[in-house]
């Protein structure tokens, strides 16, 4: 089974991108995030086409989620258990969706993540983010008692080490790299999850549109792959597939791939 996560940023504008990538990479079950859209504006017929059933989870024209697979799906869940809403009035956004498919005589869930950004340390969106993080692993706690093959996946917005970015002084005073969210990343792992791309291949996963930021190599790495004890140990071969930042109508972020024997 091949599994990828990927930020498409906006399936309407890159459906074909990423229906060309699945057929190029051979990938099984593909997580996507910030697919803008509601879930009667998703381009369905093209990922049925080339032979995917698509979950989608959208409320509007931001956030998103959605999970592609060609192996059979025998369930999904919206949201997570306790995910924390935002805004005025709050609302649980599109930012979190399972969906476990028959691979084999074996059962996998997927969970594809959208991390809240936090936009600035002292915005209240900082702790919005600070809050998902702590709710999504005490549910974690719970599913990792059931031992079951599960893996979190998505745009975590945080840099776990400095050279996960490509110039830490240019971070100072900023989201995505500071203690606390940091230490929220790290926590899964000391709760039981293992992330399961680093130890594999090291390379930015995100390249900001502005600056020339993708031809200086400026980059950043913050879409992970954290899987259950029982999943992690299938794990094979992990790659991130730089080249899909390149050339016309590019997301700002490459599927990051794990292979499971």
């Amino acid at each position: 089974m091949r599994l990828a996560t990927w930020n498409v940023n906006s399936i309407r504008t890159r459906v074909d991108r990423v229906i060309a990538f699945l057929q190029r990479s051979n990938v099984d079950v593909l997580a996507m995030q910030e697919i803008k859209c509601k879930p009667e504006q998703f381009p369905v017929e093209a990922f049925e086409a080339a032979g995917y059933q698509v979950i989608m989870h959208g409320l509007n024209q931001w956030n998103g989620v959605a999970v592609a697979s060609r192996l059979p799906i025998i369930s999904h869940e919206v949201n997570f258990p306790g995910q924390p809403a935002f805004g005025d009035p709050a609302v649980v956004e599109a930012r979190a969706l399972g969906v476990t498919v028959h691979d084999g005589d074996q059962e996998v869930t997927t969970w594809s993540l959208y991390v809240p950004n936090g936009r600035e340390l002292d915005h209240p969106h900082y702790f919005y983010k600070l809050e998902w993080l702590k709710a999504l692993l005490s549910v974690g706690d719970s599913w990792l008692e059931e031992k079951r093959q599960i893996a979190l996946v998505g745009d975590w917005n945080i840099a776990p080490y400095d050279h996960d970015v490509w110039d830490i002084t240019a971070f100072e005073g900023q989201t995505h790299v500071s203690p606390a969210e940091r230490q929220a990343f790290f926590a899964f792992a000391q709760h039981g999850w293992e992330e399961v791309t680093r130890e594999r291949v090291d390379q930015y996963t995100y390249w900001d549109y502005q600056k020339l930021r993708f031809p200086k190599n400026e980059g950043m790495r913050i879409d992970f792959i954290y899987a259950s004890p029982k999943l992690a140990q299938r794990v094979t071969a992990a790659e991130i597939d730089r080249d899909e930042r390149k050339g016309k109508g590019a997301s700002d972020h490459v599927p990051v791939i794990i292979d499971l024997a």
